[in-house]
């Protein structure tokens, strides 16, 4: 089971996150008591015999002493950072383009809780199959893009 920590819990207003197996329940989380207790609360919803991925950036909340030490106790956990300057949110925006092509743009909702309900039945339908977003290019693609996008950081510099 995957379950984005950072992006979950920041996206918390919305229904969803972009993960292999979303997790629709997260709360809001800016320091380390915040977020141990969502990490308590994926512990309590995820079988004991399945391991734990999460998804995180580097923000000191994650890696707090105390946040260490519970998760030192958890080996089913494992965390995965992402590098400072990547572009993580381009998965989570993936995946809310996903939800709204394949079920907001195709459905009528009379009011928010009505698409609340058809975002999460998407979440829950999609998770019986997950599979994680992959993304791929080949090299001599982003090689042709490459004196459009110095031209461009050329222009912003003026």
């Amino acid at each position: 089971m995957t379950i984005s920590g950072t992006v979950r819990q920041r996206c918390s207003q919305r229904s969803t996150s972009s993960t292999e197996t979303s997790s629709p329940n997260a709360s809001l989380a800016i320091r380390h008591q915040e977020f141990l207790r969502f990490l308590r609360r994926i512990d309590r919803a995820v079988s004991a015999d399945l391991d734990i991925h999460i998804v995180l950036d580097n923000y000191g909340t994650h890696t707090h002493p105390e946040v260490k030490k519970w998760l030192d106790a958890r080996p089913r956990y494992h965390l995965h950072f992402t590098p400072t300057s990547a572009s993580w949110l381009n998965l989570v925006e993936r995946f809310f383009a996903e939800i709204t092509e394949r079920r907001i743009r195709r459905g009528t909702f009379r009011s928010v809780p009505e698409l609340e309900n058809a975002v999460l039945d998407y979440v829950r339908t999609r998770n019986k199959n997950p599979k994680p977003f992959v993304w791929t290019v080949k090299a001599s693609t982003l090689l042709r893009k490459v004196p459009r996008a110095s031209l461009a950081i050329s222009e912003a510099a003026h």
